[in-house]
């Protein structure tokens, strides 16, 4: 579906008790918020876990909570460390009056150790356009939820707005597409569907890793220089980004034919490059900028009153707004479950059902101050990634914005979806999992 316009040890645990309530409740919610505003990646890491709190501190001060159920929101450093980050998870699910509900763990390192400990402990984990890409199949992975969008369909998405500028999908052909990622599980995720590409659409794939946290990049971009790829696509995070930005300007690389992924996207990636940014390009699945009705709601009930969880001037960055609409399809997904069970007393598992009947429509993306912010979003029993449809944005350095450039580019089902059955029915079968019936 199509936007509208748009142009080591113990892991630090910060345990804040329940967000003062307007309206007494007799029920708590714990929401864990895994979280590294420390270490290389906390560029990153800070100002989405910024938006994440602000929403839900907006629902606590201004409506009381989810439905009158007070929220305990609970912060947990994990340095986007994956031993740190499955300690969090261990230290917050038993926290507070009811256990975790659900969880956002930014990490797929993280979230791949706790795939497995989900389903045991029945509690949910949104992955929001990252971690294992096949558990868009829900068949298979239950508990795991990756919506609007998963690498497969990012990387597709980038490969297919190269296509449009070079004038069409069979304009590829010869060309060559460098992928320059973090050489993690994170980085390598989109790998397999570029090379199906590859396959599809005959263009030359070139790897090349970076090792964490990506500070030295000297010896990629002297590879780049040499071989002048038609299209570098960039799985970076963090540090790597930055230097990436910097190093690719400094070989006077074309930004307008280098394009991050929506993890590579963000004020904090192009900003110490300074003009050498301008034009650079990213995927993203929703708008920039903080002119919306929700912000200023978050602004006005928060920040005039010295409670927001960041600095003011920085509402509305790129990973702020990922941040808040984490929070928003989450708090959804709740409001669901409560509808469905008739109460608010829910665990885990009613989330999961919250999360499996979810329907973000436009009209409803608009009561929520959100109007032409993002995609609506359906979500099933079979399927736990919805719609896919990927957004570019480009880097004003003048301005110092981002701006939208191309809407609705839609990915590759034909070869995302193969790929996704034969990896989760892989995963099925070395975990003796029984794909269950959705029908």
């Amino acid at each position: 579906m199509k936007l509208k316009h748009l142009t080591a040890g113990l892991a630090a645990l910060a345990i804040a008790s329940p967000i003062a309530a307007t309206t007494a409740s007799a029920y708590e919610l714990t929401i864990p918020s895994l979280v590294y505003r420390t270490g290389p990646y906390a560029p990153g890491g800070i100002p989405f876990a910024n938006g994440y709190a602000d929403y839900f501190k907006l629902i606590q001060e201004r409506d009381g909570g989810i439905n009158g159920a007070t929220i305990n929101f609970i912060e947990c450093e994990t340095a986007y460390n994956t031993q740190q980050g499955v300690e969090c998870y261990e230290n917050t699910k038993g926290q507070g009056q009811s256990k975790a509900l659900i969880y956002q763990p930014l990490s797929t390192g993280i979230t791949y150790q706790i795939i497995p400990k989900a389903a045991v402990d029945e509690i949910p984990i949104f992955t929001m356009g990252y971690g294992r890409t096949s558990a868009a199949n829900g068949t298979v992975f239950p508990w795991i939820f990756n919506f609007p969008g998963t690498y497969w369909d990012a990387a597709s998405g980038m490969v297919n707005y190269a296509a449009a500028i070079e004038g069409g999908a069979d304009k590829l052909a010869g060309k060559t597409i460098a992928l320059v990622y973090h050489n993690s599980a994170y980085g390598k995720e989109p790998i397999r569907t570029l090379e199906e590409l590859s396959k599809k659409y005959g263009f030359k794939l070139e790897q090349l890793p970076v090792d964490h946290p990506g500070q030295e990049q000297k010896a990629t971009w002297l590879q780049i220089r040499r071989m002048n790829p038609d299209w570098v696509l960039m799985w970076g995070w963090g540090v790597m980004n930055q230097v990436a930005v910097k190093e690719a300007a400094s070989i006077r690389y074309p930004m307008d034919r280098f394009i991050g992924n929506w993890w590579a996207g963000s004020e904090q990636d192009v900003l110490p490059a300074g003009a050498g940014a301008n034009g650079y390009l990213s995927a993203t699945f929703h708008a920039p900028g903080a002119s919306f009705p929700l912000h200023q709601e978050i602004l006005e009930t928060l920040y005039d009153k010295n409670m927001g969880a960041g600095e003011r001037g920085r509402v509305g960055e790129v990973l702020y707004n990922r941040g808040l609409i984490a929070a928003v399809w989450t708090v959804e997904a709740i409001r669901k479950a409560m509808e469905i069970k008739g109460s608010n007393e829910i665990i885990g598992a009613d989330v999961r059902e919250g999360l499996e009947a979810l329907d973000v429509t436009e009209e409803r993306l608009a009561e929520l101050g959100l109007p032409n912010f993002t995609y609506p979003v359906k979500i099933t029993c079979a399927v736990h990634s919805d719609p896919g449809t990927v957004l570019i944005q480009q880097w004003d350095a003048s301005g110092g914005v981002w701006k939208v450039v191309a809407s609705g580019i839609e990915p590759d089902r034909d070869v995302i979806a193969p790929l996704i059955e034969e990896d989760s029915a892989a995963y099925a079968a070395e975990n003796n999992i029984t794909p269950r019936d959705c029908n």
